[in-house]
């Protein structure tokens, strides 16, 4: 395998070649919103099948020996994977909704998992021109429309004063509320994709909660970054990786 901290650069580029491919689609409302159905009901756009072909095409011309495991590809039954000790977790366009209509918060997700855990995490919002990434042991990093890279830290703002929450912009449930209701609530952020994760790993929040489901590609990038983003050591999270199934139960990112 190549040197880690060469290939986060190469996974941050493949990340921006992603957001291009997607960008293409989203100058046109026509092309935009050229939207089929999945078997699971969720949108499937050519900007999410092509930011796959992009990033999957890179992987495996990156690291010919990890396997690839992408919202938009072939899902191997759990048997085919259960022995996985190293493989590629991809969400080549989190935020299909907000994408179709012509909000800029979806975001390219490319995590390395390893033994259970992510050892490397990139995102990229292509209209924001914002990435968020870490690897394992480096911190977590923040670069803003092509200026100097940044740090970033989690957890670090008084409680006093109530707690500033980010929650899904598409998936509001009567458990978040009833939830909040038990809480001290400063403020309240609506968010689509995983910058919800980015906004706590970088002290912007101090919450994600989320009742309802995701999936593992739609975590695994922004959960590394938030592992990551401790002062010292590394944040814990309730997320576990190659299940048999690949969905994940509620969570409170930040608690």
């Amino acid at each position: 395998m190549v040197n880690a901290e060469q290939l986060i650069e190469d996974i941050r580029h493949l990340a921006r070649d992603a957001g291009q491919a997607i960008l293409r689609y989203y100058a046109s409302s026509d092309t935009r919103q050229a939207v089929a159905w999945k078997e699971n009901a969720s949108p499937l756009t050519m900007a999410d099948q092509d930011a796959h072909t992009v990033i999957a095409d890179g992987l495996h011309r990156l690291t010919p020996d990890i396997p690839v495991l992408s919202e938009e590809g072939d899902i191997p039954e759990y048997d085919a994977r259960r022995d996985w000790t190293r493989f590629w977790l991809v969400d080549p366009l989190d935020g299909t909704k907000e994408f179709t209509k012509g909000i800029g918060e979806f975001t390219v997700n490319i995590a390395l998992i390893e033994h259970g855990a992510p050892t490397m995490g990139v995102i990229y919002a292509p209209v924001l021109d914002l990435m968020y990434w870490a690897r394992a042991g480096a911190g977590s990093w923040r670069e803003d429309r092509g200026a100097t890279p940044e740090r970033v830290y989690s957890g670090d703002r008084p409680a006093t004063g109530g707690r500033i929450i980010v929650q899904s912009r598409s998936h509001p449930s009567s458990e978040l509320e009833a939830y909040l209701a038990t809480i001290q609530v400063q403020e309240r952020i609506s968010l689509g994709s995983s910058l919800k994760f980015c906004w706590v790993a970088d002290g912007r929040a101090d919450l994600y909660p989320r009742f309802g489901p995701t999936m593992e590609w739609d975590v695994a990038a922004g959960d590394c970054i938030y592992r990551e983003s401790a002062r010292d050591g590394r944040r814990q999270t309730p997320f576990t990786y190659n299940k048999r199934e690949l969905r994940n139960g509620s969570f409170v990112l930040g608690a």
